[in-house]
């Protein structure tokens, strides 16, 4: 799949781009072969591609994770066994094509030029597929099913709307001569090419459209970067792709933590005793290998390598945590202590490092050759507002994890920085999965109370921990049945506190009561899968970008899945916490406007705009799913499902796509709560003092347009006066009849008089109907119309998607085609009534 991807590829950019080099990650479970290595940096996390089961079953469809804007990278790709091995050659063509058809969605973040959901539009009066180039020729059907048989006929027009009937599908024809487009229809034999600027049809109304302001495919690669740091080559084909083959083995993993004279501050050397002590008891995978290392201005080898197999080796390890805070800190002893620990048994290949510290160290360069040569994974946290700028280029150039936690205990940062470090490649029904993470300062003889949902896909080796600064609290948890829970095990010196739930913890309301002193309390509840055969629901998040200089808003994602099934309809709430402390609290939604690229996908975004001071933030989310939670079908980024196909002049049909019932998914509850460390990122370039209004109105991406009579009623989603945040000023809408026009020269398109129409608050649906006035509304007329949203401080936003109307006049009806049929088909009845036998 992967070499005929790289011809294929190589020919569809001029000879610019072909694979060079892949990595295979075979799992654990699967049989070991003498040619498999062992990964270094590669993991599942990181993957570009992963390869799954379908689920639903026969859910073969090819698809591509974008969270982001036009010409942004995607997540990953998606493809199952059948695509790869050749089994869907009929519904979605040869599997090298299909991987350059994902690639381009994942690499150079162009999308669909099909629209399943519209396969038609209206053109001059006639109905036309959507597709790319016009050129690709074929028919439209629709096909009928009674009593077992199908049968396809040509598609019939709505008199009322002109529009084709539902289920019309255009079929295309299987001998073809047209080259474009791979991201309309690659399956077509002839097609090796993406659509240019020459042949791009711009009026059909698909996501390439819409998203990229009406530019075609090739003219997004052409702005990438990497097409403007190549060259073409001359060879006639590229050279052949290299492959490595890795299996994953067991998690070997190492503990560098700082215990210098600047963690005795803040209670900062306490906090990394609970926090990695919950690590070890809870989070770190039975079967790895764990050892631990402490530095100041020398390291010590607290620990070499040891496998967890039984709690008692956990509880050992916890005993080697660092009890005294003194000296400097020399960030390079730690981590070559730790190298040094794990060559004792294993290569540093593919090994990782939590590498914890609080203090600068203007030696830390020293290291990162050796770093680098190591092949180890470093993910790094960054403790109180002095850690090292430059921590995060270790995580960064190892693949690793980069978090950041302030000494604001309540926020309880530093346990979820070290709950978000499960393992890259580990089995995600063998992940632990934080419920729960929350803290409170509270007065003296004052409750902490809460409540926990376990739900039917976790419940196994679940934990309720809780920390105090200065006085053991009293502490209890109750079951769904009101069965209490009381036998915390208790650590006076380390002031926590744990409770182990046995076996399988019962599916419901699970209530938390806590009692203290005046001090600050946290919990956190973690939990693993329930069925080692089904998938938990999870939460993973990120914000878009590690590092954002001020203007430049950050995007917030969180993406709430079951297995491949995304989870719609939860509450979904991010936490970011600024390097002072404080914290903004936002709502992520996942309604397919503002940040947020696609609606209902299971992936909730918002713009962060609210800096407060240059520095490290950190990301936490929490997702609760209700009664309007539920899943649903992946939504699809990716090759185009054939319906069928026109072979010398017959259609043959290909076989249905399976229909989604989630009815057949098994643990159907979708109540649950759970939360996600989304690691930190870096925010330079803010003003002191008040900030001025830098941020404009966000654009705006779903406007829909429909013809009612002689008017347009328009609908779209409100931006707000800060992207995706308060309210807008006004909206600008003008319309034309040249979709380039409107594009190019919008200031200059005609105006409509929105005198009436006040901005909605962000994230609200808008409705405006107009008359469409100086345009001559004939049969057949294409209206386009854009709008500008335009702030308090006159900043507008960019220009909408373009949407479009089509004049349809619908003839009048002659006299046999009225009342006269009617009332003789009345008469005949009567009269037929009147024979029957009684």
């Amino acid at each position: 799949m992967v070499s005929e991807a790289s011809n294929y590829l190589y020919e569809a950019t001029e000879k610019r781009f072909y694979f060079k080099g892949v990595s295979i990650l075979i799992p654990k479970t699967w049989q070991t072969k003498p040619d498999y290595e062992k990964p270094k940096l590669e993991t599942y996390n990181n993957a570009d591609i992963f390869i799954e089961v379908p689920n639903p079953p026969g859910n073969d469809g090819p698809r591509t994770q974008q969270n982001g804007l036009c010409g942004e990278m995607g997540e990953r790709i998606y493809l199952t066994p059948d695509v790869i091995l050749g089994k869907k050659l009929n519904e979605y063509g040869p599997p090298g094509k299909i991987l350059v058809h994902e690639w381009a969605h994942l690499r150079w973040g162009v999308f669909e030029e099909y629209n399943e959901a519209e396969p038609f539009y209206k053109l001059n009066g006639k109905n036309v597929p959507v597709k790319c180039s016009e050129a690709i020729t074929g028919t439209n059907k629709v096909t009928l099913c009674s009593g077992g048989s199908c049968s396809t006929r040509s598609c019939r027009t709505d008199p009322k709307t002109g529009k084709f009937q539902t289920g019309c599908v255009f079929i295309p024809d299987r001998i073809q001569t047209e080259k474009s487009s791979i991201m309309f229809m690659q399956s077509i034999d002839s097609v090796v090419e993406f659509c240019r600027k020459e042949n791009h049809n711009k009026d059909a109304p698909n996501a390439q459209n819409q998203k990229c302001n009406l530019r075609s495919t090739w003219e997004v690669i052409q702005d990438s970067e990497d097409y403007k740091t190549s060259t073409p080559m001359t060879a006639a084909q590229p050279p052949k792709p290299s492959f490595s083959l890795k299996q994953i083995r067991e998690r070997i993993l190492c503990l560098v933590l700082d215990k210098s004279g600047s963690m005795a501050s803040g209670d900062r050397l306490n906090r990394l005793k609970q926090a990695s002590k919950l690590f070890l008891l809870q989070i770190v995978e039975k079967g790895s290998w764990v050892g631990m290392i402490t530095f100041d201005s020398a390291a010590t080898i607290q620990s070499d390598l040891v496998q967890i197999e039984t709690d008692a080796q956990r509880n050992t390890l916890i005993t080697k945590l660092p009890g005294v805070a003194s000296g400097g800190t020399s960030i390079c002893s730690g981590l070559r202590a730790a190298f040094t620990s794990i060559r004792k048994k294993f290569s540093t290949d593919g090994a990782e490092i939590v590498l914890l510290t609080d203090g600068e160290d203007n030696t830390i360069r020293t290291c990162f050759d050796e770093v680098r040569q190591s092949g180890a994974i470093i993910h790094t946290v960054a403790l109180g507002p002095s850690a090292d700028k430059a921590l995060e280029e270790l995580s960064k150039m190892t693949g690793g994890l980069q978090t950041a936690a302030t000494d604001n205990a309540q926020n309880n940062g530093l346990i979820d920085a070290f709950s978000a470090l499960s393992s890259g490649n580990g089995m995600i029904t063998q992940r632990s999965i934080q419920l729960e993470s929350k803290g409170a300062t509270l007065k003296d003889g004052e409750w902490m109370n809460g409540t926990i949902i376990v739900d039917s896909t976790i419940g196994n080796d679940t934990l309720f921990l809780v920390t105090w600064t200065t006085k053991q609290p009293q502490m209890f948890v109750s079951d769904p049945s009101g069965k209490a829970y009381t036998t915390f095990s208790v650590d006076t010196n380390s002031k926590m506190a744990h409770l182990q739930i046995p076996d399988t913890a019962k599916v419901g309301i699970w209530t938390y009561n806590l009692k203290s002193s005046a001090q600050t309390l946290t919990l956190t509840v973690t939990s693993r899968a329930a069925n080692p055969t089904i998938p938990p629901i999870t939460v993973d998040s990120k914000m878009n970008k590690d590092t954002s200089n001020f203007p430049n808003p950050m995007v917030v994602y969180a993406e709430v899945r079951q297995g491949s099934l995304p989870i719609i309809g939860a509450t979904v709430t991010a936490l970011i916490e600024s390097a002072d402390g404080t914290t903004v609290t936002l709502e992520l939604l996942d309604n397919g406007a503002g940040a947020d690229a696609s609606k209902n996908d299971g992936v909730y975004s918002r713009y962060f705009t609210a800096y407060k001071t240059n520095g490290r933030y950190s990301l936490k989310v929490r997702a609760l799913g209700g009664t309007n939670t539920q899943r649903s079908r992946p939504q699809v980024n990716g090759a185009l499902y054939i319906p069928g196909w026109v072979e010398n002049g017959e259609v043959k049909m290909n076989p249905p796509r399976p229909e989604f019932n989630v009815n057949d998914l098994q643990g159907k509850q979708v109540c649950f709560s759970r939360t996600s460390s989304g690691g930190s990122f870096v925010a330079t370039n803010i003003p002191s003092g008040s900030i001025q209004d830098v941020f404009p109105p966000c654009q705006i991406t779903d406007l829909k347009a429909q013809m009612e009579g002689d008017r347009i009623n328009l609908t779209w989603t409100a931006p707000g006066d800060d992207y995706d945040y308060g309210r807008a000023q006004q909206y600008i809408i003008r319309i034309s009849e040249s979709i380039l026009d409107l594009r190019d020269k919008f200031d200059d398109a005609l105006q409509v008089n929105t005198t009436d129409l006040i901005p909605e608050e962000a994230n609200s649906q808008e409705f405006f109907m107009f008359e469409p006035k100086d345009i001559n509304l004939v049969n057949g007329t294409n209206i386009y119309i854009a709008i500008q949203a335009v702030d308090k401080a006159n900043l507008k936003s960019k220009l909408s998607n373009i949407a479009q109307v089509s004049v349809f006049i619908p003839p009048e009806e002659t006299p046999c085609t009225g009342s006269h049929i009617f009332k003789i088909v009345l008469k005949w009845l009567g009269e037929l009534q009147l024979t029957i036998p009684k």
